[in-house]
């Protein structure tokens, strides 16, 4: 007899925060053994549905039942206590950094059953943490600290700890966001045996469109706190998800401006990062020029990008900027001396989440809203806030929102228009597309291609080829901590980009 199968079923659900309403009269059912797409532009509602699901959001009105039995969600070990369970696209929110990976993974077991007796059986924590990696098949050492971790382990150790204990329903959102293409193949092989031979129901959150087509049968999608609609993906094109997502018909393919591009403004030579984690970086950038650093997860673009900016120190090796030597011992040195950085890790280090968005906007120039005595002026910060937000369509209530509660997409913009706010010379942009829809991408790239006309360089890092492809002007492929190749981006393909980011000579 074919095992019963398991709903959870979500009805007019609704929810407002200050001057937000977040969703309004959604309706949501997922059953166990299904894999779900859940989409929308950002802002949408889709984490916010979710968060009422999985029990971080308990002001909200509606009615949710498992199996026709009605459930109140009141926390997060009340979701977990029925059986849904959350991975977050923020996984530094979701992990504790000084503990290992073992305890990281074991973390809902040591709390709220091993933490009730006298003494913690070590041996069991750490054979059940790595039966979870081994499941998922990761090579992660269960004793290694998570702060040591790179972003693709951090993610790997959250959905292990999701998978530890048997749940009817897990909610991944944007998980292959930091993952490479061999780590997005372990991924979808896991959420396939989860669902098929486990019987969990996932609901898959994700703006690259493939990854829903190849993986999900049904799916859901939102607009604006609303239910757009729910079907079969069977029978439906990309072309139509865009359409309902947005509320209009939009060309997914960036059309690039031409852009005069000037004389050499930015120099490296021959920079080596001290713990080696990039080797003998030659690569320069002129004035108006975007330009690409391609290559998959792990390949050092981050670590690059960060190099430059300060965050980690050099070995041997210089910059230039305009032909005057750089002195960058620190983050602080490279703002003062022209570098800009919109990291990839927006809410850990782009954005100060629990700050206000004006306050944020001024944060890289304070001097430019201070007194002589150096107090700050609230009244002047919200007047170029009130400027900035309407120059970058950030959508919030107002300049006085907290960052924390805008979508991901206007986030990224306020992690941008804080530079704005400066003087600027290089920008440098790692992933800074990742996790946002369709919509606030074209807005970024708009964004991008006027510092461009403005004179400025930016340097471009990204692991989505084509993107790089439709916005650089020149592209430098990184494999294991070197640039391995350059690239002319109007005579070049993805699969030349790929040939040499996977080790091609």
């Amino acid at each position: 007899m074919e095992k019963q199968k398991s709903v959870i079923t979500m009805k007019n659900i609704s929810i407002e925060f200050p001057g937000v309403k977040a969703l309004s009269g959604v309706d949501f059912e997922l059953q166990s053994g299904s894999i779900h797409a859940l989409i929308g532009a950002n802002g949408a509602g889709k984490s916010t549905l979710m968060k009422v699901l999985s029990g971080a959001y308990t002001h909200y009105t509606g009615d949710i039942s498992l199996d026709g039995n009605h459930v109140v969600i009141d926390s997060p070990k009340t979701a977990k206590g029925i059986g849904v369970d959350i991975v977050y696209q923020e996984v530094d929110t979701a992990l504790i950094p000084y503990l290992d990976v073992g305890e990281n993974i074991m973390l809902d077991i040591l709390v709220n059953k091993m933490g009730k007796k006298h003494f913690v059986n070590w041996n069991h924590v750490y054979k059940k943490a790595q039966e979870a990696l081994n499941r998922l098949n990761i090579n992660i050492d269960v004793k290694k600290k998570v702060e040591d971790l790179d972003l693709a382990e951090k993610q790997m150790v959250l959905i292990a700890r999701a998978i530890v204990e048997e749940r009817r329903f897990l909610i991944l959102d944007e998980p292959t966001a930091p993952l490479s293409n061999r780590e997005t193949e372990e991924l979808f092989r896991i959420v396939r045996d989860l669902a098929k031979n486990h019987d969990v129901g996932i609901v898959f959150i994700s703006h690259r469109l493939p990854e829903l087509f190849e993986i999900c049968e049904d799916i859901t999608i939102m607009k604006d706190g609303k239910l757009v609609i729910t079907r079969e993906m069977e029978g439906l094109t990309s072309k139509e998800v865009v359409e309902y997502m947005l509320g209009r018909t939009f060309d997914e393919e960036h059309k690039k401006e031409s852009v005069e591009i000037g004389n050499t403004l930015f120099r490296v030579q021959n920079i080596t990062e001290k713990k080696g984690r990039i080797k003998d970086i030659n690569l320069q950038v002129r004035e108006g020029e975007i330009v690409g650093v391609a290559g998959l997860v792990g390949a050092g673009k981050t670590e690059l990008c960060k190099t430059i900016f300060g965050s980690y120190q050099t070995a041997s090796g210089s910059m230039n900027l305009r032909d005057k030597k750089l002195a960058i011992k620190n983050s602080y040195a490279a703002v003062k001396q022209g570098i800009a950085l919109v990291p990839e890790e927006r809410r850990k280090e782009g954005v100060l989440v629990e700050e206000p968005v004006y306050s944020n906007l001024s944060a890289a120039n304070l001097a430019r809203f201070s007194t002589k005595l150096s107090f700050l002026k609230p009244s002047k910060e919200k007047e170029s806030a009130r400027e900035m937000i309407k120059r970058l369509g950030i959508k919030t209530p107002s300049e006085n929102q907290k960052v924390a509660f805008l979508s991901g997409g206007n986030q990224q913009k306020v992690a941008v228009g804080k530079w704005l706010m400066t003087d600027a010379s290089v920008y440098l942009f790692d992933e800074p597309t990742k996790g946002v829809d369709v919509g606030a991408k074209g807005d970024i790239f708009d964004l991008i291609t006027n510092l461009a006309k403005s004179k400025k360089g930016v340097l471009y890092a990204s692991s989505e080829i084509s993107e790089i492809l439709s916005i650089t002007d020149r592209i430098y492929v990184m494999y294991d901590g070197e640039i391995v190749k350059e690239l002319e981006t109007s005579s070049t393909s993805e699969e030349e980009i790929l040939y040499y980011s996977t080790g091609g000579k």
